[in-house]
């Protein structure tokens, strides 16, 4: 079955840097859009940034454009999440999820496989 697993989390100083990686198995990966999304508790999981299959193609939430880089090795089965200037508002969990769908889709029902989150604590 798929599986998606996340790691990288943690807990950082406000305009500091962690890199989120999501390992794939199960799936023939790069024919799969990837993206990453955010929730906090009592809210709505939130669009981060995603990442076509090939890799040629990223797109982000206003809210973490020009802080936040999404890439992918398709060799490795791996996606990534670069977050640079982190701010304490950023702190949540935040979930892997992979898509047969455009790369540009936001809403987490357009997203089929998900991991089971890793924590980032940004301190202010």
């Amino acid at each position: 079955q798929v599986q998606l697993v996340e790691s990288g989390g943690g807990l950082v100083q406000a305009g500091g840097s962690l890199r989120l990686s999501c390992a794939a198995s199960g799936l023939t990966f790069s024919r799969y859009t990837m993206g990453w999304f955010r929730q906090a508790p009592g809210k709505e999981r939130e669009f981060v940034a995603s990442i076509s299959a090939s890799g040629g193609s990223t797109y982000y939430a206003d809210s973490v454009k020009g802080r936040f880089t999404i890439s992918r090795d398709n060799a490795k089965n791996t996606v990534y999440l670069q977050m640079n200037s982190l701010k304490p508002e950023d702190t949540t969990v935040y979930y892997c999820a992979a898509s047969n769908n455009y790369y540009k889709q936001t809403l987490p029902r357009d997203w089929i496989h998900w991991g089971q989150g890793t924590q980032v604590t940004v301190s202010s």
